[in-house]
């Protein structure tokens, strides 16, 4: 019998799949099979949408066509059968149309490293092919599955909302008053300023919206749907049968002759297994459309559900029903529809199925409690018939005679309606509100004997507290004949708790967290049954005093908008000049359209090779033997290099690059696999056999490195004033300590690299994802022992950075450059997401020490500091974070008396490195937590401590560097007054007053941001500006563009100088070939360097041709350059800036280390959960000196995503580590970065107008790094809400609390009768699951 063939459409074109490989998932077929690679790979797992396509089936029965986003990443391509994909590269181009979302998408400001914007494009395409109006909700439900690192979120959204109906409101009329008619919160205040403020894009300019101009669904699939007979199809591979049978009649038999074949749906919960837990099957059984797992059928006494309809497609129908029904019976409805909103993205929403979800039984499956309390039934089939089984806490632990028997298959779920004095709640609390798993969830049902509030049946479920979901079975049975009071409340948690145990070394971790979760659900879910019970019979049930309601309501929600205030430019200023005018990023538009070339996207070179890295499995070891044989002997492998085989250029500078004797970290790079593809690489690694020994001491956390004096070199520090004299003459002294952990990059592209021999005079090229082109040339131009001039480096666009891509990036491509030498053969690397989070480190965890001493108006008159960071295994650039930490710890106050160390701690964990803030964000965390401290000691709020230790006027800083204050006070009263700080202050204490169970705080904090590298010599940077005979220019420079926008302004910059249209001016990228001896691009210099290299060039070239236009003033350029050219003048220049003076002597601890300083201040507000440790950003205020923009759009953009960035770093963002140093978060399904649903509800942001002219690139300032700090905003707000709830109870005495301010932080720092009720594990009982570094 003939092999059937995969036939399905890709963007209109059909695609005949003959050799069809099961094991091929859609994403890498796409890449490299149709060579589409706009659609990019992201994590691998389904977490972050950069991979979202949209799919299309045709239904016969119904004659529908349902378009759903899924991701690439997890979509087996056997499962397409029939389908129509669709890609960016299907909806519109730059060379043929665009279509309206990428157009807007990238003049809304929506782009800017720009890896992520396919995605954000798929999933809003795939909203509006279904919903071409869609509601502001709708919107952000579309995109809560897509993650962006850049941009904060804002311009998405509002790209998004320019489809919706309503725009510009926040779509909640609090009494019955639209916002927009009564300025920011009621406040009228400064709404006049932004009436003459700039848009920074025009909605009129944009392309219309036309659902008529969309491909249509291919009649050839419909033809093939309706007339086909249905037919099992069977799609053989090497390792792997894929069985799609079409009729429930063939789904049994396959079933009966592969019992222990997985049945896959979506592949959401297969999918992942498969990639990440090594899990193999050789059957996968696939149904397809088949009718009875579709069912939809509501009776009176409930609604049957087949176990084959997605998730969102239950979404949909539950919606519809609760809709219908009356409320008493849809409890269990809505219930589930809560879940179902925040369950995963939509991406996932829409491939995972309802069956998959209940039979996969994950321990933290939202659903499952749920349908468990509200005693669904399982409807199985199998060839010897059917039978029903109860979803009851015997099938969830898989008790086999609870379970299905192997041949059976689950057709459809019973959900039966609700009651008459039945009660069904659901809850569940995650490290991030949407798109993240539950740390607990629970279902929770109660029935009430007729007419009275006596228990007749209770049901309450968890999930996440076990190995699997779990019920508290006993304590129910014991609460049956109690009425519903706090005195049965009371009891219920304790019976709770004694039956569902937790052991303090449970897996998961947040022990003590799980078990306040588990009551403080029980506690919410019997205030919820008594709001109903007095609803139903008001005389007969009390009412909740009024300051327990909040604890029902969900915390602040109203839709997003804000305001922007830029800058105006100078009315003088030439119309055609667009400096200081929000132009759109450069590739915004390719970014869009997803022709943007990313290192990964370059095509495939003859005979090219894959390169994986072996990493060590121990964190501390001798190395004891390593057997290549199994590996070497596999198809495919052409070779293992190894430490040996590089011998003494196996190091460069301080850096080792592959192991030799020992490993010193989880994540040691070992060896590396060189093969024909990436999977036969991957395959082959798994195979390297490493033998270990263990070796002492493991130092994994900074105590452990101060315990051990485990330091690298000396200390670093500083210090002014007299520390010890001035500790005598205070009224206070005050000592604490705060712990801040680290922080991934999560860069959207992974670590990237091609490297390609030239074949003569040894030359070889490299294209490379990296912020340092000259360092990997240097790298690699020593391990290949040529010189530098044989060895070029290229660099197009980098897809995110953010400090990440220097180091380790230059170790990988320095192996993969001598795979490449060895064999004569270009060899490629690009990590997957979670090799890349272990092996390259991060933001350095932060211990800081202080003691202060203050008088009784908080002014602190001494503050003796010690910083220490967790630097990793290797030294890399932590002495350098340490002493710009040092450098910035004043932040924006002038400490009289001060002493600050820092030291830098050798640990067994992975090498961490630069990080946008490089140090500030720790260092300035510590003081601003001093300052919080000594606030609370004096009885005032922390502004006013603030504002009384702030620099006044004209000041010098700790190393005896000159500053003037001025914009820093400007800034701090603006944001204070714009703000309506004071009004928002006493708002926020009545709305604490009359709440007991939620919380309000409000911060403001100011922000100093030195900007300067300490050195000239790291300050030069140069550029080469070519104009050819036709009048066009093209223009290199040594600056890397990650998504700040360098290339977009040095467009602005030449077009400035030479007075030229920006669409005459091109940039192809950065190259070693080009520009030589470039510095790295970071610390928030790289437009104000190679600008002032390119106004150079372009002045050079002015001056060489003034002769000639003086000549022909009316000319144009092309008349210019033929008559330079005639007249054999040059039409090249190289341009070159030497650096900022700059200079700082350690010994004496002085100099004049930095250029400039931007100030700014924000101020933001927050809501907690004080049972569950949630929280949400209400509003911020930000307002920024940023002295002359060159280009608003792109500085507001810089300055929203570093907010957002360092929002995470602060809240949710956490890395795990076992106490063995093995990293748990690995990934965006267990490392949370800030969502959609996590920026602020409101955000409000002003440039400071221009003040004085500086000699920076036309008086601007860099603004890559310094907004992260100002994130901290609503780590101390959420400090003063849990300040606020602890002064209600009655708890005091000082509150420490370490960044990230989690759930868990938040809940377990919110004391009450809960968390005294709850059973604690004594240190040194157990072996804790994680450590916190």
């Amino acid at each position: 019998m003939e092999a059937p063939q995969l036939l399905f459409f890709v963007n209109g074109r059909k695609v005949i799949e003959k050799n069809v490989d099961p094991e091929m998932m859609l994403l890498p077929y796409l890449r490299k099979n149709l060579r589409l690679t706009g659609t990019k790979y992201g994590c691998g797992g389904g977490g972050c949408g950069a991979c979202t396509v949209m799919v299309s089936r045709y239904n016969p029965s119904t004659k529908t066509v349902r378009h759903h986003p899924v991701n690439a990443c997890l979509t087996p391509i056997c499962s397409l059968y029939g389908t129509a994909v669709t890609t960016v590269e299907g909806i519109g181009s730059t060379r043929t149309r665009l279509h309206p979302i990428q157009e807007r998408l990238a003049k809304c400001h929506g782009t800017q490293c720009g890896f992520c914007s396919p995605g954000m494009v798929m999933s809003m395409y795939t909203l509006l092919r279904n919903q071409p109006e869609p509601t502001l909700e709708q919107l952000t439900d579309a995109l809560g599955g897509n993650l962006c690192r850049c941009t904060g979120y804002r311009p998405i959204i509002d790209a998004c909302k320019t489809f919706c109906k309503v725009s510009g409101c926040c779509q909640s009329t609090e009494n019955g008053v639209c916002c927009l008619d009564k300025g920011i919160n009621g406040l009228a205040e400064f709404q006049e300023a932004d009436e003459t403020n700039p848009e920074l894009f025009s909605e009129e300019e944009f392309l219309p919206l036309d659902p008529t101009q969309e491909l249509i669904f291919p009649p050839e699939l419909m033809i093939m749907a309706e007339k086909q007979a249905p037919k099992t199809r069977v799609f053989c591979g090497d390792r792997m049968t894929w069985i799609s049978p079409m009729t429930l009649k063939e789904l049994l038999e396959a079933k009966f002759k592969y019992p222990q074949a997985p049945i896959v749906m979506g592949n959401t919960s297969v999918g992942p297994e498969v990639k990440f837990k090594g899990v193999f099957h050789s059957i996968v059984i696939s149904p397809d459309r088949i009718e009875e797992l579709g069912v939809v059928s509501q009776a009176c006494d409930g609604l049957t559900l087949g176990a084959g309809l997605s998730l969102d497609q239950v979404k949909d129908i539950l919606a519809d029903v609760v809709q219908k029904l009356p409320e008493e019976k849809t409890q269990t409805y809505r219930a589930l529809l809560k879940h179902l909103r925040t369950l995963a993205g939509s991406q996932i929403r829409n491939m995972a199925s309802l069956g998959g979800h209940i039979v996969s039984r994950h321990l933290d499956s939202d659903l499952n409690p749920l349908l468990a309390v509200g005693n669904c039934t399982l409807n199985l089939l199998s060839k010897d018939g059917a039978r029903q089984i109860p979803l009851s806490e015997q099938f969830l632990c898989k008790c086999p005679d609870a379970d299905l028997q192997p041949q059976e298959i689950l057709v459809s779920v019973n959900i039966p309606c609700s009651r008459k004095w039945e009660f069904v709640s659901a809850f569940r609390q995650a490290q991030r509100q949407q798109n993240a798993l539950a740390i607990v969830n629970s279902g929770m049902r109660v029935l009430f004997r007729e007419g009275g509030g006596i228990i007749k049946e209770l049901s309450i479920l968890y999930g996440g507290v076990g190995p699997t979901t779990i019920s508290a079975k006993n304590a129910c049975q014991r609460l049956i004949g109690r009425p519903w009071d706090e005195e049965m409340l009371d009891t219920a948690c304790r019976l709770v708790l004694d039956e569902v145990t937790l052991l303090g070394s449970a897996p998961g971790g947040k022990v003590e967290f799980k078990r306040a979760l588990i009551i403080s659900f029980l506690f919410k879910f019997y205030l919820e049954v008594s709001q109903s019970l007095k609803r139903l019979d008001p005389g007969h049930y009390p009412s909740l005093a009024d300051r327990y309601e909040s604890a029902l309501e969900d915390l602040h929600s109203k839709h997003h908008w804000r305001t922007l205030t830029h800058q105006n430019v100078d009315p003088v200023q030439l119309p055609q000049d667009p400096i200081g005018r929000p132009v759109m990023h450069l590739s915004g538009i390719k970014h869009a359209t997803g022709e943007a070339i990313y290192c990964d996207d370059m095509p495939a070179v003859d005979r090219e090779l894959f390169l994986t890295f072996v990493t060590s499995s121990r964190a501390h070891a001798k190395i004891v033997s390593i057997d290549l044989s199994e590996a070497l002997s596999l198809p495919g492998v052409v070779d293992i290099i190894t430490a040996d085989h590089l011998q003494e250029a196996n190091t460069f500078a301080t850096e080792t690059f592959l192991a030799t004797d020992e490993v010193h970290c989880v994540g040691h790079l070992v060896c590396a696999v060189i093969a024909e593809s990436e999977t036969q690489a991957r395959q082959a690694a798994k195979r390297v056999r490493v033998v270990y020994q263990d070796l002492e001491p493991l130092i994994l956390t900074i105590e452990e490195a101060i315990q051990h004096k485990s330091f690298f070199e000396s200390n670093r520090k500083l210090e002014c004033g007299n520390v010890e004299e001035a500790f005598k003459t205070v009224d206070q002294i005050l000592e604490g300590e705060i712990h801040l952990g680290g922080q991934e990059h999560f860069y959207m592209e992974t670590q990237s690299m091609l490297v390609v021999p030239k074949g003569e005079d040894e030359e070889i090229d490299i294209y490379v994802s990296t912020q340092f082109p000259k360092y990997i040339q240097d790298v690699v131009a020593s391990t290949l022992k040529l010189s530098a001039n044989k060895v070029m480096c290229h660099v197009r666009r980098v897809g995110g950075a953010f400090g990440g891509k220097v180091g380790k990036t230059s170790i990988m491509a320095a192996i993969t450059a001598f795979a490449a030498s060895r064999h004569g053969r270009a060899v490629r690397c690009i990590l997957e997401r979670g090799e890349d989070m272990l092996i390259t480190g991060g933001r350095h965890p932060y211990l800081g020490k202080y003691k202060a001493g203050f008088m009784k108006d908080g002014r602190i008159l001494a503050l003796d500091v010690e910083h220490y960071c967790n630097a990793g295994s290797t030294l890399d650039e932590s002495l350098w974070v340490i002493e710009m930490g040092l450098l910035k710890m004043d932040n924006a106050y002038k400490f009289p008396n001060l002493r600050c160390r820092g030291w830098a701690c050798r640990t067994n964990l992975p090498s961490n490195t630069a990080l946008r803030g490089f140090g500030f964000p720790q260092a300035g965390l510590v003081t601003e937590a001093c300052i919080t401290e000594v606030a609370v000691k004096c009885g005032l709020s922390p502004e006013q401590v603030r504002a009384v230790n702030m620099y006044k006027q004209i000041d010098r800083s700790h190393y005896k560097q000159e500053l003037s204050a001025k914009p820093l006070i400007e800034c701090w009263t603006e944001c204070i007054a714009r703000s309506s700080y004071s009004t928002r202050k006493a708002a926020v204490g009545k709305f604490n007053a009359e709440n007991f169970w939620k919380k309000r705080g409000l911060a403001v904090i100011p922000l100093k941001y030195p900007v300067g590298l300490g050195s000239v010599a790291l300050g030069q940077a140069a550029a080469l500006v070519h104009v050819y005979l036709d009048g066009s220019v093209l223009v290199t420079h040594g600056g890397i563009e990650m998504g700040q926008g360098v290339h977009t302004k040095m467009i602005q910059v030449v077009s400035r100088e030479l007075r030229m249209p920006m669409s005459s001016v091109h940039l192809r990228g950065t190259s070693t070939e080009t520009v030589p001896n470039t510095n790295a691009s970071g610390g928030s210099v790289v437009a104000d360097l190679n600008g002032l290299a390119v106004k150079d060039a372009c002045q050079t070239l002015l001056k060489r041709l003034e002769p000639i236009i003086s000549n022909n003033p009316h000319g144009t350029w092309k008349d210019w350059a033929q008559a330079a050219f005639d007249q054999s003048i040059s039409l090249s220049a190289v341009g070159y800036f030497r650096g900022y003076e700059s200079d700082m002597n350690w010994e004496k601890g002085e100099g004049h280390p930095f250029e400039y300083f931007v100030f700014g201040a924000a101020c933001s507000e927050v809501e907690i959960d004080c049972l569950t440790g949630d929280h949400k950003n209400i509003r911020t205020d930000i307002v920024m000196d940023v002295g002359h923009s060159i280009n608003p759009a792109i500085d507001m953009g810089q300055i929203e995503g570093a907010f957002i960035q360092g929002m995470g770093l602060y809240t949710i963002e956490e890395l795990s580590y076992s106490p063995q140093g093995v990293l748990y978060s690995r990934g965006p399904n267990q490392y949370k970065i800030p969502a959609i649903c996590d920026i602020p509800t409101e955000m409000h942001i002003s440039f400071l107008p221009p003040r004085e002219h500086s000699n920076t690139l036309y008086s601007s300032k860099g603004l890559g790094e310094s907004g992260v700090f100002l994130g901290c905003s609503v780590f101390f707000a959420i400090h003063d809400a849990v300040s606020a709830a602890r002064q209600e109870r009655g708890i005091s005495g000082p509150l420490r609390l370490d960044s990230p301010l989690t759930p868990e932080r938040i809940r377990m720092a919110c004391e009450d009768k809960f968390t005294k009720m709850i059973p604690r594990d004594e240190p040194g009982s157990y072996v804790p699951w994680n450590v916190p570094v």
